[in-house]
């Protein structure tokens, strides 16, 4: 599995050319949890933002995101509404994740991708606050069957709170 802040900041490469175009800055997915975009960081501060489709991307590799060729590198379309993982509006890091029965599971710290191809969402790393990271560690949840989003909260069913795993655990003193 990928976790959507190893593939942020990452080069992309064309294999066409071997030329950089640009970084990732942020991945920007659909209601249906799907990568559709990666969103590039800006060459100048009054530049366009430009993305790069899922489908013109080769591979989400360890050390750089490569594609097909340069013509990839498009303006984002205005009337399009994205999540994204860190910036904007629409951000999911930080987002509470909360039951349907009004349980708090956690707040989003990141997306997992599947390993394959990387553009769909797959599951969610939660945190519970730094000092409860440290004694506990974070924890994953595997996507839920349905998942309403919200502007203030995610909510999942009640049964997502038996899929929670644990993802690090800590040093015993």
């Amino acid at each position: 599995m990928k976790k959507a802040r190893d593939v942020i900041g990452l080069p992309i490469i064309c294999v066409e050319t071997g030329k950089q175009v640009g970084h990732t800055k942020d991945l920007l997915m659909d209601e249906g949890w799907q990568v559709e975009a990666l969103l590039l960081e800006a060459r100048h501060w009054f530049s366009d933002m430009t993305c790069i489709a899922s489908a013109d991307v080769v591979a989400l590799g360890d050390d750089a995101v490569t594609i097909r060729s340069e013509e990839a590198v498009r303006s984002i379309e205005a009337d399009k509404v994205f999540r994204t993982l860190l910036f904007g509006d629409s951000k999911l890091k930080g987002l509470p994740v909360i039951t349907v029965n009004g349980q708090q599971l956690g707040m989003v710290e990141d997306v997992y991708l599947e390993p394959v191809v990387g553009i769909k969402v797959i599951g969610y790393e939660l945190t519970e606050g730094f000092i409860s990271d440290l004694k506990e560690g974070r924890r994953w949840l595997p996507m839920p069957d349905s998942v309403k989003i919200g502007k203030d909260a995610l909510i999942v069913p009640v049964q997502a709170s038996d899929t929670l795993e644990e993802i690090f655990v800590p040093k015993e003193e």
